[in-house]
């Protein structure tokens, strides 16, 4: 049984000389002491070099969890209409950390509608199965009821594809009082929130406030979805965002903290390498 947590980034600078050292070739060694999973977004923007992804390796211990997402030409530019061979290209410049970035994230425009569907069932039937997939669809009409919701569920069922749940809800409760907010409120989804698994590796990205106690308040809901999740035998991984981010490595592990309260079975995330009074922050 385990629960993978983690955050938006494994380096910001809040962090630095609070969580993380400041030599930068430590803070993913560190980080990975806090959190066992993290989102990639370098893979989205730019191609690493093959000695930064075999660094990566060597930083990580083999339970720890990349969720790489495509590149933006991939997703955005050429809207998944990609042969498979550049697919498995990408694939195999992560070969090297093996089961650590087993699971590669597909993050889609907003304007991907139900019109695109026909490509996202091409590239599904096309994909490598060395890797899972974890698709984040954005576009209104996916989250009505209507017909395309259920096709884009059917889809992506039927080809063991997960549907990466993003829920902006507690983001949008209420309007923004700080800067990183209303940035926020420009460019973040605003959807209802969706709590089904089509798969036993379910992932979750919760975007709460920059206000600690709203950002706790706002997951609560989420604490027994995940405990049955567990119950069930699947595997979940939930990333914890704040619109600062300034407190989310220490979020990510309270989260853990307060799943494993209902599921005691649930081991305990190791002690960090550099721990702060936790009690201090809230």
């Amino acid at each position: 049984m385990r629960l993978y947590v983690g955050c938006a980034l494994w380096a910001h600078k809040a962090w630095i000389g609070r969580h993380l050292p400041a030599g930068r070739s430590a803070q993913l060694p560190v980080y990975a002491t806090w959190c066992n999973a993290v989102e990639g977004n370098a893979t989205f923007y730019a191609e690493p070099a093959a000695s930064t992804i075999a660094a990566w390796a060597d930083q990580t211990p083999p339970d720890f969890r990349f969720f790489f997402k495509l590149p933006k030409t991939f997703t955005h530019d050429r809207r998944l209409r990609v042969p498979a061979d550049d697919v498995g290209a990408f694939l195999q410049l992560l070969a090297p950390l093996g089961e650590r970035a087993g699971t590669i994230a597909v993050q889609l425009p907003a304007s991907f509608g139900p019109a695109d569907l026909p490509a996202l069932a091409a590239f599904a039937r096309a994909a490598p199965r060395t890797h899972r997939f974890a698709v984040e669809l954005r576009h209104p009409a996916f989250f009505d009821g209507s017909p395309a919701s259920r096709s884009a569920a059917s889809l992506l069922e039927s080809v063991g594809f997960e549907w990466t749940i993003f829920d902006t809800t507690v983001l949008f409760s209420r309007p923004p009082v700080t800067d990183m907010e209303r940035e926020g409120w420009s460019n973040k989804p605003r959807v209802p929130r969706r709590v089904e698994a089509l798969t036993d590796r379910p992932v979750v990205r919760y975007i709460g406030r920059d206000d600690i106690n709203v950002t706790v308040a706002g997951w609560q809901e989420w604490l027994p979805v995940v405990a049955a999740w567990l119950a069930e035998g699947r595997t979940p991984t939930v990333f914890i965002h704040t619109p600062d981010n300034d407190h989310a490595l220490v979020l990510a592990r309270r989260f853990h903290d307060e799943v494993r309260q209902l599921v005691p079975a649930l081991e305990a995330l190791p002690v960090p390498d550099d721990p702060v009074d936790q009690a201090t922050l809230f």
